[in-house]
């Protein structure tokens, strides 16, 4: 009897297959606190495994509505998969056309992070609750004093662990208006960083992993 054939082993190594991460880009007005902030994310374990996240920050430092612009352009490039625009409202001058920049940022599916009047809101909702309006130096003010800093940016490892409790504070004011009728840009204080950080930190890929 013919002796048995055995099968020849496949000695190629097998190539593990990772997942893609997703891409988001993040178009900042601010200089200093907004970018430092955003850094501190990125460096979390698991957002640098599941997404890549690009800062552009405007060098003429751009109001709301020459970063959306910005961002419709960014967001034609097919290997991005989300553009945000992080962005202040300002007290007691509000940003030239904020609900021109809302409107076309919606119209062409350009996710917003608005802090009202003042991103310095958001952290000083690390710390605690507020609830009564703010002027933009009130905000930058108390916010200063929480953190105990000098100068415009950020110490983001001392926000880090506090993301959790300012996002539900955060959530708490939008309900409250919500509640009251209250209608953008008069919704101070608010900050929709909150949603931000859920679309970054969210677990999986683009491809749906």
């Amino acid at each position: 009897m013919a002796p048995r054939r055995t099968r020849a082993k496949d000695l190629r190594r097998k190539v593990a297959q990772r997942p893609e991460r997703r891409t988001i880009v993040v178009f900042c007005e601010g200089k200093a606190s907004e970018p430092d902030y955003i850094n501190g994310i990125k460096r979390l374990p698991e957002v640098r495994r599941d997404t890549s996240v690009a800062i552009e920050i405007d060098p003429c430092q751009g109001v709301p509505l020459t970063l959306v612009r910005a961002a419709i352009q960014r967001a034609a490039d097919d290997e991005v998969d989300e553009c945000w625009c992080v962005f202040d409202v300002e007290w007691p001058k509000n940003h030239p056309n904020l609900a021109q920049a809302v409107k076309l940022a919606r119209d062409h599916d350009i996710r917003l992070a608005v802090s009202n009047p003042c991103f310095e809101l958001w952290l000083i909702l690390h710390h605690r609750d507020h609830t009564a309006f703010l002027t933009t130096n009130d905000a930058e003010s108390k916010s200063r004093h929480l953190d105990g800093r000098a100068g415009k940016g950020i110490d983001p490892d001392q926000y880090m662990s506090r993301r959790e409790a300012a996002a539900a504070r955060a959530m708490a004011l939008r309900d409250r208006h919500v509640r009251q009728g209250t209608e953008f840009p008069n919704d101070n204080p608010s900050s929709t960083m909150f949603d931000l950080l859920a679309s970054i930190e969210r677990p999986g890929s683009a491809t749906g992993a």
